[in-house]
This record gives C-alpha cells, sequence and structure tokens, in this order.
C-alpha cells in the first residue's frame, strides 16, 4: 500500500514517465556524470554540441544534388496523377435534393434471387455473365453522324460539279478531297473513342498551349492566305490545317478541367474570372491571329455556357444576356449612323445587313442571292442538281453558303431533314452528358454540345439574314478538310465518353 503525500514532494525529474526510465539491475556499474535529456525520451541519446557544429559545418559546404532528367519526369508525372485526381470529381447533387437523397446518383435496386432449377437456372447464368461484360455504345449518336457525313457529301458534290469542272477541270474534285479527308476522320474517330477521355483531361494545358502555338505560327512565313484571309498553316503535300479548329476542342478540354479543379470557387466571382481569362486569350488568339471574328465568338461562347452550365444560379447570366443585347442593339443603332462611309469590312458586313436592299450589287449581294435560292425552291424543290444559283452565281457556294442550294433543290423539306439530324445529334450530346460518369465527362459532351448549336444556329441565321454575313459553315455539310477532321475527333471523345456509362440492371 502506498503511503499518502509521496507524489507530492517528488521533483521534476522524478515526475517522468516511468515506463523509458532504465532499471540498473544487480551487478551493474554506476554510470557517472549526469543523466542526458533528450525531449524524444530518456533513453534515446542526445548530440554533443560539437558534434553538432561539426554536421552543420559539413551540411553547409557540401554540393547541392543535380537535378537529372529523371527526377523532372518523375515530378511531371506527379502532375499528372493530380490532374487525374481531379478529373475524377463526381457530379454536384441538385440543389435542395442533398438532403433527401433524391440528387444522388441512381442506381438499380438488387432484386431478389429466384430459385431457378434445370434449363432455367443455366439461361439464367449465361445472361448474368454476358450482362457483367456488357459494355455501353451510344449507336444513334454513330448513325447521324454517317447520315450527316453522307448527305453532306451527296450535297457538296451537286453544289460544287459546276465550278469544279470549271476551276479545275474535275467534277470530283471537292467531293474526292471531303471523302478522302472523312474516311480519315471516321478512322480517327474510332482511335479516339477507345481512348479514355481522362488522358484528354491529364493534357488539356498542353493541348491548349499547342493550340496558341499554332495560331501564332499563321503570322510566320508557314502561313497561308486563302481568298484574303491568312488563316492556315502549309504543311507538306500541299496540305493546309486552320488552328481555330483545334483552338475549339483544346478550350472545351481546358476550361472543363479548371471548372473541375476549381469546385465551388467557380461559383464565386474569383473563379469565374479565372475561367473566362483562358478563355479570353484564346478567342483573342483566333481574332487577333487568325483573323476570325466568327470562330472567336464560338470560343468564348463556348466557355460562357461552359461556367452557365456549373453555376448554381440563373438570374446574373440572364442580366447578362438582357444588358448585352441592349448595349449591342445600341451600338448598331449607332454604327449604322456614324459608320455609314466606313472602309473596315466589318462594319460594311453590318451596314449591308441593316440595308441589304441598298447594297445589293457589293456588301449584300451574297445574302440576297441566296434568299432568292431559298425562296425559288418552295417546299419541295426544284430536284437533286437543278440548283441555277450554284452556276457561278454564288460564289464558294461549297463553303458557308451550301444551305441555300440544299433549299433550292431539296425545298424546305430538306432544310427540314437537315434540322432533324442535328436534332437528333444534339439529343444524343445532351443523353451522354446527362449520363457521363463524372463532372469532366459531362463538361466535355456539354462544350461539344455548345459547339454543334452554336455553328448551326448561326449558319442559318447568316444564310436567311437575321445576322450579318460571317464565315460559319455548316458541321459535316459544308467543304472543309481541318473543320471536318476535328468534328468527327469531337464526336470520338464524345462517343469515349459513352463507353464509361454505366448501364442500369433490370
Amino acid at each position: 500500500m502506498s503511503r499518502p503525500g509521496i507524489h507530492e514532494h517528488r521533483t521534476g525529474d522524478d515526475m517522468r514517465s516511468r515506463t523509458v526510465r532504465p532499471i540498473r539491475q544487480r551487478g551493474q556499474k554506476k554510470q557517472n556524470g549526469k543523466k542526458s535529456r533528450s525531449s524524444l525520451g530518456d533513453t534515446q541519446p542526445m548530440r554533443t554540441e560539437e558534434i553538432r557544429r561539426r554536421s552543420d559545418s559539413f551540411s553547409d559546404t557540401r554540393p547541392m544534388r543535380p537535378v537529372s532528367i529523371r527526377s523532372g519526369y518523375e515530378g511531371y508525372q506527379r502532375v499528372i496523377d493530380r490532374r487525374r485526381e481531379v478529373l475524377r470529381t463526381p457530379k454536384p447533387l441538385p440543389e435542395g435534393r442533398a438532403g433527401n437523397g433524391e440528387g444522388r446518383e441512381r442506381r438499380a435496386r438488387p432484386v431478389k434471387a429466384q430459385k431457378r432449377t434445370g434449363l432455367a437456372a443455366v439461361i439464367a447464368k449465361s445472361r448474368s455473365r454476358a450482362a457483367g461484360k456488357e459494355q455501353y455504345f451510344d449507336f444513334d449518336l454513330l448513325l447521324v453522324i454517317i447520315f450527316l457525313m453522307c448527305f453532306g457529301l451527296v450535297m457538296l458534290y451537286s453544289t460544287s460539279s459546276y465550278e469544279a469542272q470549271a476551276d479545275f477541270g474535275n467534277d470530283m474534285y471537292y467531293f474526292s478531297k471531303q471523302a478522302l479527308i472523312g474516311a480519315a476522320g471516321f478512322v480517327i474517330m474510332f482511335i479516339v473513342s477507345k481512348i479514355d477521355y481522362h488522358f484528354y483531361g491529364a493534357f488539356a494545358l498542353e493541348i491548349y498551349v499547342t493550340a496558341m502555338i499554332l495560331m501564332a505560327l499563321v503570322q510566320t512565313p508557314l502561313g497561308v492566305t486563302v481568298n484574303g484571309a491568312r488563316r492556315w498553316i502549309g504543311l507538306p503535300g500541299n496540305l493546309t490545317v486552320q488552328p481555330a479548329e483545334i483552338t475549339k476542342i483544346a478550350v472545351i478540354l481546358f476550361i472543363s478541367y479548371e471548372l473541375c479543379r476549381l469546385g465551388r470557387k467557380a461559383y464565386t466571382m474569383e473563379g469565374i474570372i479565372r475561367v473566362l481569362v483562358p478563355g479570353a486569350v484564346a478567342s483573342g488568339g483566333v481574332l487577333f491571329l487568325t483573323d476570325n471574328l466568327s470562330t472567336a465568338i464560338i470560343v468564348m461562347a463556348i466557355t460562357c455556357i461552359l461556367i452557365f452550365v456549373i453555376h448554381p444560379k440563373t438570374k446574373p447570366f440572364l442580366a447578362i444576356i438582357g444588358i448585352g443585347a441592349a448595349a449591342a442593339a445600341i451600338g448598331i443603332a449607332i454604327l449604322s449612323v456614324t459608320a455609314a462611309n466606313s472602309e473596315n469590312f466589318r462594319l460594311q458586313r453590318i451596314i449591308s445587313w441593316l440595308n441589304p436592299e441598298a447594297t445589293m450589287d457589293t456588301g449584300s449581294y451574297q445574302v440576297m442571292q441566296g434568299l432568292y435560292a431559298i425562296g425559288s425552291g418552295g417546299f419541295f424543290g426544284k430536284g437533286l442538281g437543278n440548283s441555277t444559283q450554284k452556276l457561278g452565281v454564288i460564289p464558294e457556294a461549297q463553303n458557308d453558303m451550301i444551305l441555300v442550294v440544299i433549299c433550292e433543290e431539296l425545298g424546305v423539306f430538306g432544310a427540314i431533314v437537315i434540322l432533324v439530324l442535328f436534332g437528333l445529334l444534339l439529343y444524343r450530346l445532351m443523353f451522354i452528358a446527362k449520363n457521363a460518369p463524372d463532372l469532366y465527362g459531362s463538361l466535355i459532351a456539354t462544350g461539344i454540345f455548345a459547339h454543334i448549336a452554336l455553328q448551326v444556329i448561326l449558319n442559318i441565321a447568316v444564310v436567311t439574314g437575321l445576322l450579318p454575313t460571317t464565315g460559319i459553315t455548316l458541321p459535316f455539310i459544308s467543304y472543309g478538310g481541318t473543320a471536318i477532321l476535328f468534328l468527327l475527333a469531337e464526336m470520338g471523345i464524345a462517343l469515349g465518353i459513352s463507353r464509361k456509362i454505366r448501364l442500369e440492371g433490370e
């Protein structure tokens, strides 16, 4: 039994933990001198001051370890790994439903197993194995792409055969080039669809920087000028590539990654600015480096749409759209009075758009001839190949004005068919965006949806005179090798996202 008051008279050394104090056995020699103290425990010896000074002097004179290529690669690999972790960000729950669980991911409810015997058990077992190996693939999207490409090739030949024969002595000049590029694009589309889309996200920054460098190369001797516009880079074999088309994909991948990385910070003003800046830089690069206003508008609009989709509030964006529309209307009204004699071709397009009858022979000639073609086609058109406006009246009809030739030959019915096909395409992209396994896949599909929708709407608005003339082509229909190639690459990314959609059990 311990005596009372024994703990009150102990010193600081005696109050240490008993478990770390060494017990002296019988016959053990006593150690002279004071015991060394350590902040980590009584059993750990402390370094003397002389040893500490000696080690410090050695560390000061020791040469630094040189940074090797291997260490730099390992550091870059860690950066890529961190990016891949960001790309696995799950979708946010709908606002107001997180508490009751309605916004959570829907999963297949387990069904109570029923006892089966004989042939029924064998069939059920084979079905379960097949279901375990089943992988979703959006064949509907693939079929719509094939229909659009085939329809586009037919209409491209009908539209361009006269000018191709007159200019190159080969009526299939544009058709054969588009067909070859389309075949190569389908191969690229299937290869891209097999690659995990998180791979592109991990290198989104590098793709973005590469697109900016390629646009800068347009201003070097590598740049090629076609019809007064310097927008292409020359390649071996008399080939060209338009860097602005690469920038569209780069912006979709990079802005989607930035939104995933910022998370809830993207809802704040600071986060919105941090996302808008790279979009504005890419848009400015398209405008000032490649002199392509229409593509610059699309690039900036894709950035704004991705921010709008991820942001929980809608009213601020509606207010911004209303203010922007009012400012644009006021600006156009002022320009129509003050800039009537301006030599700027973009201002002249606006003036021609405001008063097309007054500039029928100059600025609004192409649009007015297109309206004549649409009006003469009626509902069912003049018949395939019977257009008269394509016979040198509408310049470069195979590019951004191909829709008016379709309306003249196939009538309003042909235009409705095209709109239905594009509607199905956008519906499948919306389905993929809604059912993507994570936020990054959903944002990429949304960005592709925005790109296609904006380009179709702007092209239709231009050829019908609702907007000033721009160089917006009709996706999958108009002639353009780079545009077709990268459009099919985008479709490959969308199909790759669809492969990751999880199927629910029955």
